[in-house]
């Protein structure tokens, strides 16, 4: 399943280790001696590093040189090198004479994953804010930053990678006291590869952050942060007791849906899961129960003993999706079980939204929405590698908001103003009074050298600049207001080439603003493809056409006949390109003779490829719908 990749490589660290079961009993350990912490930082800074090393040093697992991303439980983590999903594990270790219960997780970096750092800070009470010293405070760094400070959350500073050459760890403290008013003497520095300084952190959260608000004789409080799924063991929950104790046996119920289940088991991620029988106030672990439904393992739920309820945690505020896809399993006949496998990753990515759709060319299937592009990606490669399924992705869009006028109209549709999801849904445009596109506010932060080719760079992609602010001597921060179509599928790419992949990006949403827009079909062949429709600004119509047009030229394979490719707007041709058919040389066998010959073998020829074309079916590669967006 999902976690077989990386928990295999656990297993034998934890038989080598001989670290079968805990070292303490939790009941040891009050609430004056748990710490609840997080580490937050841009992609790449080292957080992943820093957990290995924190692991070693509390003797989870063994000293080796093989300890590379050992929280990085997921196939897709470990070909990318990034952290797509946040990881538990509970530490221990000795201060000052006494023992502490360290509760770790290690959360993702890159802003597609932003809602997974969300709903780990609501377990936690500080964060280890991580810096990498070569590349300096980045967008992403900003606002996990934020984050913590809005969640009035205790940050311990640390800077790493301070032994590479090109480290510039004075000129970086600099941006941390410009940025975030951190003075440099707060500023942990160490190097998480090498394990420089690294025992020094562990000192300072057990200093500096504060134990949980929680109480042990009060009836029992939990809150569920996260959840996955196994096929032995079905559903299991990531929870923090909030107030109370939970036992194995105990029956609980649900906030939301007053639902009550059995505890079968509860334990603590060490790193992987080990039994407990009991998990106390103030402490972080796994519970399984007879929940069988993964809708049923809400985020952000509360739990308490049966008939005895208590005042619900303010709920999580959910996830907005940013970009949403259809996606249709390749064979109708795997259609139960794509729905099955979306269901049980949905359970461990709660941000993911899913309605069902369907299409005239591709059957039955869902539209998604995700976080980002990235997001997408992953998504659709864990269905692929974890449940083996076979899937076509449409090209992403984001979502509309249009309002239609006409009390006809009106009663049709539902309402004044409707959300369009997907563009083949668009109303006709003599019943639409206004057009509403989604807005996000940009963060770049790049060396000045580049701005004036970034600058050119927002103003192509429909940008206004709104503040420019120095972080330090060299580098600079940029904010500007984007339409989020604009940046969807490959600003990040030219961003990073055009500043020798210097500058960093994160951006947050504004809503949805009136713009003018079009709807642009593209047909094959006379035929129109819904799935390729898109909605885009009317000053980029034709170039759009144009160049999705060229793209799918490269992408989708000759046939025996011809196939016209165009781009529309209405009953208005944009664009237009041809695929010549493949051909046999019916000349081949005409040596000299009469012009005659040769013309009735090509006319035969000409009449077959007619009558191919009328009957022939043109497949699309699964991946041309997002290639063909890809400039």
């Amino acid at each position: 399943m999902s976690r077989s990749v990386a928990t295999t490589y656990c297993k034998q660290l934890l038989q080598t280790s001989e670290l079968c079961c805990l070292p303490y009993d939790l009941s040891e350990f009050p609430v004056e001696k748990i710490r609840n912490f997080s580490i937050i930082a841009h992609v790449d800074h080292g957080k992943s590093t820093l957990a290995d090393r924190l692991l070693e040093l509390t003797g989870v697992i063994p000293k080796t040189n093989d300890n590379q991303q050992v929280l990085d439980r997921l196939q897709v983590e470990r070909e990318r090198g990034i952290t797509v999903k946040a990881q538990t594990v509970s530490l221990f270790y000795e201060h000052h004479g006494q023992t502490y219960l360290l509760n770790l997780i290690d959360t993702p970096g890159h802003v597609d994953f932003n809602y997974e750092v969300a709903r780990s800070l609501s377990a936690c009470q500080g964060v280890i804010l991580l810096v990498d010293a070569n590349q300096g405070v980045q967008a992403q760094t900003v606002a996990n930053f934020y984050l913590a400070f809005e969640s009035e959350l205790t940050v311990i500073p640390v800077l790493n990678k301070i032994d590479l050459k090109l480290a510039k760890p004075d000129e970086v403290l600099v941006q941390m006291k410009n940025v975030f008013d951190i003075s440099p003497q707060e500023v942990l520095k160490i190097s998480a590869k090498h394990g420089t300084g690294v025992e020094d952190i562990l000192k300072a959260v057990i200093d500096k952050i504060p134990p949980p608000t929680s109480d042990v004789s009060k009836p029992l409080k939990a809150l569920l942060f996260d959840s996955w799924f196994d096929q032995y063991k079905g559903v299991i929950i990531h929870m923090v007791v909030i107030d109370g104790l939970l036992k194995k046996g105990d029956k609980i119920a649900s906030a939301s849906s007053h639902k009550v289940y059995e505890v079968h088991d509860v334990g603590v991620m060490h790193p992987l899961e080990v039994s407990t029988n009991t998990l106390y106030a103030g402490q972080v672990g796994y519970v399984i129960t007879n929940m069988r439904n993964t809708n049923e393992a809400q985020v952000g739920d509360t739990f308490y003993h049966e008939n005895i309820p208590v005042e619900a945690l303010p709920e999580f505020k959910s996830a907005k999706p940013m970009v949403f896809a259809g996606i249709f399993p390749s064979d109708q006949s795997e259609y139960n079980s794509l729905r099955s496998a979306i269901q049980k990753l949905t359970l461990t990515d709660a941000s993911v939204s899913i309605h069902s759709d369907s299409s005239p060319a591709l059957g039955q299937g869902w539209r998604l929405g995700f976080l980002g592009l990235l997001h997408m990606e992953v998504f659709n490669q864990r269905l692929e590698q974890e449940h083996n399924a076979s899937v076509i992705v449409t090209s992403p869009n984001v979502p509309y908001k249009v309002k239609i006028h006409g009390a006809k109209n009106i009663k049709k549709y539902g309402a004044e103003e409707i959300m369009v999801l997907n563009p083949c849904n668009l109303p006709d445009k003599s019943i639409i009074a206004d057009f509403q596109e989604p807005v996000v506010m940009g963060t770049i932060i790049m060396p000045d050298d580049y701005l004036g080719n970034v600058t050119n760079l927002i103003l192509d992609r429909r940008g206004l600049l709104y503040d420019q602010t120095y972080i330090d001597d060299k580098r600079i921060m940029v904010k500007a207001k984007f339409p989020l179509s604009e940046i969807l599928i490959d600003f990040f790419d030219e961003l990073k080439s055009m500043t020798s992949g210097y500058a960093s990006f994160d951006y947050e949403d504004l809503g949805f603003e009136s713009s003018s827009l079009i709807k642009v079909n593209f047909l094959l062949n006379g035929s129109p493809v819904d799935e390729l429709s898109l909605i885009c600004h009317t000053s980029k119509a034709r170039s759009l056409a144009k160049h999705v047009c060229a793209k799918l030229k490269d992408i989708i394979p000759r046939q025996l006949f011809l196939i016209t490719l165009q781009g529309a707007v209405g009953s208005k041709i944009l664009s237009r390109e041809d695929i010549r058919p493949l051909r046999k040389d019916v000349l081949a066998k005409c040596y000299g003779g009469d012009v005659t010959r040769k013309m009735k073998l090509l006319k035969r020829q000409a009449e077959g490829k007619k009558k191919m074309r009328k009957i022939g079916n043109v497949e699309i590669p699964r991946d041309a719908f997002i290639k063909a967006l890809k400039r």
